[in-house]
């Protein structure tokens, strides 16, 4: 059974700021969660805990219409407040939440509650690519997202942006060795396959009846050796034109239709 990771010690507001709270005064509880679609399923989510919640009256009015359980008593407030408290050119869409990072289930829990494929990056550190990703995952169906815990960025705003909600649907699991989490996802049962450029074609179809976890590696850099040598087989995306690859998350969504399309 793998280790449950304790809380990440580096929960806090996106760009290095701290969560402030609406007097004004700093906090080191959880980290600012923004845009529409992020802030509705992390209200929608009851393993959520969310602290303080901040918006326009226009998006208040599209939350209310989106019928989302608004779990807290909402501050209004000005667009310029919530320029603040994001990033650099972050589209909040008028709406900020304050909220505690997920905690990680087990591994072995995953594997019985959810059905089809897993997928395992292997250091990507862009948020934005990793929230894609998730975004891609909830789309066509995966069980769970694991990434290695020492070089993958924290949850946090832009990840959760770029997620688009699938942050509060897909579970993500911290590992400290990947190479061990796939030995035991083998030893469940998992066909563990690795994209790379120079691997055989992905065909979903002859993984009929078996199930899949892909690995990914980083940007750039692909697979690491080690967890290379790790998985059963190594397969590439089907790409019939001039480009010799694609971007991890662009990778992620075409490998993932190969594995969930219908015969």
């Amino acid at each position: 059974m793998s280790k449950r990771p304790s809380r990440p010690s580096a929960a806090r507001a996106p760009a290095g700021r701290s969560a402030r709270s609406s007097e004004g005064r700093s906090t080191a509880s959880g980290y600012w969660m923004y845009g529409l679609h992020a802030v509705e399923a992390a209200l929608r989510n009851p393993d959520r805990q969310v602290h303080e919640l901040l918006v326009t009256k226009e998006a208040l009015s599209a939350l209310e219409a989106k019928q989302a359980p608004i779990r807290l008593s909402p501050n209004v407030v000005e667009r310029q407040r919530l320029d603040h408290l994001c990033e650099r050119d972050a589209v909040h869409q008028g709406v900020c939440l304050r909220v505690e990072p997920l905690t990680p289930p087990f591994l072995d829990e995953v594997l019985e509650s959810r059905e089809g494929p897993l997928l395992i990056l292997d250091q990507v550190t862009d948020p934005r690519n990793i929230g894609a990703i998730l975004r891609s995952a909830a789309a066509f169906g995966a069980a769970a997202l694991v990434v290695q815990d020492r070089n993958t960025p924290q949850e946090g705003g832009a990840l959760a942006k770029a997620a688009s909600g699938a942050l509060d649907v897909v579970p993500v699991l911290r590992e400290v060795n990947l190479s061990r989490i796939i030995a035991q996802l083998q030893n469940a049962g998992l066909w563990t396959v690795g994209l790379d450029a120079d691997g055989s074609v992905l065909n979903g179809r002859g993984f009929a009846g078996r199930r899949v976890a892909l690995v990914l590696g980083a940007e750039g850099a692909g697979l690491r050796r080690l967890t290379r040598e790790s998985c059963d087989e190594i397969a590439s995306v089907y790409m019939p034109g001039d480009m010799e690859s694609l971007n991890v998350s662009n990778a992620a969504a075409v490998a993932l239709y190969e594995l969930v399309r219908p015969a």
